[in-house]
């Protein structure tokens, strides 16, 4: 298996680690103007043959994860999380299916955002750049190894990528066949880098490549969101917890209600657009509340006082709860008297994710898409709808729950800056 870097110092000294990690930086810089001057026929046909040589190499792949499956395992890591690391046939599927439509989306590099010709006749454009060098730190997932690589390549950024110890033996693999697969379709295999060393330390240098990594995305859990904001020292954008709710409001249609609810709870409870939290207007409370605690028996649920007393298997919510994403078959429940209740409640504990409500009045939809800070609000439809590819942006590279510079799922363009092009034919400043 070809390595991609660092791993010789996985088990060195600080100096020799920071060593590493720095020529991974350097490497990865070098490689950033060729990729974005790469043509997009040749980005595309790299994309292509990396989804092909994902779907030949598959099993090669499955005996890598399966060995990292085996290490969790024994770990006593926790089902959501086997889940999360876990590869079968149909997710490689998905891995080569997501290259593919990155490389059917259009181009965003030299896409002209805006124009205008000044009174003295200079001509200024707004083109849309790659970033340069997008590095991203990860766990579990070994899916994102893949549909990262193919969103910078298409959006000509390098992609830098740290993953996490439990997945090390399926990134290897999968970083392994799209780097052949670039090299042999006249992209560099430096277009992916992956960091083979997973020690803590080795993650804080990786935060801390000033000078080499342009912007940087943390995908996991509140641990990591933590040290990206204690150590960092390159810019980074956060892909933050997505504590999901969803309001019952008193119009809602309950059968409608159910099914989101069971959807967005059960579907696949450890990604972060599921939901974790349930806000039932009083005056459908009684109906509902049992409705969906008999709809969701493998759920554990906890509860405000209201809702225990309308359903016998609602245990006692703390005020953690409520602030909590599970990533589990675990839902608080909230029985409130209004929408601006709702609105307050979603408010004061969403972690500025996805929120969804279920209504009829079209005025209480309004209010709560204008008055809920958050990422992504919907109205009669699921959170695990808030996704790169079902939102048509293709395969994410996060979703981004800060306003700077970006917010929500970030697809090909927002992987892109924008540079001010000023024409002109030999204008000077008075």
């Amino acid at each position: 298996m070809e390595g991609s870097g660092a791993g010789a110092a996985a088990n060195g000294d600080t100096q020799s680690r920071r060593r590493a990690m720095t020529e991974l930086g350097r490497r990865a810089k070098a490689v950033a103007p060729v990729l974005a001057a790469t043509p997009t026929e040749v980005k595309n046909g790299a994309l292509r043959a990396a989804a092909d040589e994902l779907q030949s190499r598959g099993d090669e792949l499955l005996e890598a994860n399966g060995s990292d499956l085996t290490a969790a395992e024994e770990a006593g890591i926790s089902p959501t999380l086997l889940d999360r690391l876990r590869l079968t046939p149909a997710r490689i599927e998905g891995m080569a299916g997501g290259l593919r439509q990155v490389a059917e989306l259009p181009d965003p590099v030299g896409v002209v955002v805006a124009g205008d010709v000044r009174p003295n006749g200079l001509r200024i454009q707004q083109v849309r750049v790659p970033l340069g060098v997008v590095a991203i730190v990860y766990e579990s997932r070994p899916n994102v190894t893949s549909d990262a690589a193919g969103l910078c390549l298409k959006s000509g950024n390098v992609a830098f990528l740290r993953g996490s110890s439990m997945a090390i033996r399926s990134n290897l693999a999968i970083a392994d066949v799209l780097r052949k697969a670039y090299a042999a379709s006249e992209v560099p295999a430096d277009a992916l880098i992956l960091v083979e060393d997973t020690s803590r330390e080795a993650a804080v240098e990786f935060m801390r490549l000033s000078g080499y990594v342009d912007c940087l995305i943390p995908r996991g859990g509140p641990a990591l969101i933590r040290s990206i904001m204690e150590n960092a020292t390159v810019p980074f954008i956060l892909d933050g917890d997505g504590n999901c709710h969803v309001y019952v409001d008193r119009t809602a249609d309950l059968d409608m209600a159910t099914s989101i609810v069971v959807n967005g709870k059960t579907q696949r409870p450890s990604v972060c657009n599921a939901t974790e939290s349930l806000v039932v207007h009083a005056a459908v409370a009684a109906d509902f509340v049992p409705r969906i605690v008999g709809a969701m028996p493998t759920v554990e649920m906890v509860g405000d006082d209201a809702s225990r007393c309308l359903a016998p298997g609602i245990a006692e919510a703390s005020e953690a709860d409520y602030a909590t994403e599970f990533l589990d078959y675990k839902l608080s429940v909230r029985v409130v008297e209004s929408l601006d209740e709702a609105i307050d409640h979603v408010n004061k504990y969403g972690t500025g994710h996805s929120e969804v409500i279920v209504t009829a009045d079209e005025a209480a939809a309004g209010r709560f898409c204008a008055e809920v800070d958050a990422a992504c609000v919907l109205v009669n439809a699921s959170s695990r709808f808030v996704d790169g590819e079902e939102m048509g942006y293709g395969a994410e590279i996060g979703i981004s729950t800060q306003k700077l510079h970006v917010r929500g799922p970030m697809g090909l363009v927002h992987l892109t800056a924008v540079k001010n092009v000023i024409r002109g034919d030999g204008q000077v400043r008075g």
